[in-house]
């Protein structure tokens, strides 16, 4: 069953906007609502023409942004393995593929430990893509 009335949370919710930011528009008459006690209550059909479209049941609709972040650390590599890696990384990095933007890509070196740590921040195919990079240059 289709909800009727909306709380100014939900409306807030529904709308991506800031509680206060609903509640001005209440005020201001932008939004028609309907005081219950202390609380507001918004009719289905007011957001709708606030909104100019049908309300959607389950909140805004749209692509969903996944971010990946992933910390890698390579063991016994000298400076030269190190030089390898990060430069075939960061290349790869900011080289986007299809349309996809590229993944930052910090790389830490500390010589005494031998041993590098490569921090990867981007969406989750790059990322993904980076990390097999990662792991066949490592090997080889």
């Amino acid at each position: 069953m289709e909800q009727r009335y909306y709380s100014v949370d939900q409306v807030a919710e529904l709308l991506g906007l800031h509680v206060k930011t609903v509640r001005g528009y209440i005020r201001d008459g932008r939004l028609a609502a309907t005081r219950i006690g202390k609380q507001y209550r918004i009719r289905r059909e007011d957001l709708e023409a606030f909104g100019g479209g049908p309300v959607a049941a389950d909140g805004p609709s749209g692509p969903v942004s996944v971010e990946v972040s992933a910390v890698v650390r390579l063991e016994g590599v000298d400076r030269e393995r190190v030089d390898r890696v990060t430069t075939l990384v960061t290349a790869a990095a900011a080289a986007p593929g299809q349309g996809r933007p590229p993944v930052h890509v910090q790389a830490v070196h500390d010589p005494g430990a031998r041993s590098l740590r490569l921090v990867f921040l981007g969406d989750a195919a790059g990322t993904a893509t980076l990390l097999d990079l990662v792991e066949r240059v490592a090997q080889n």
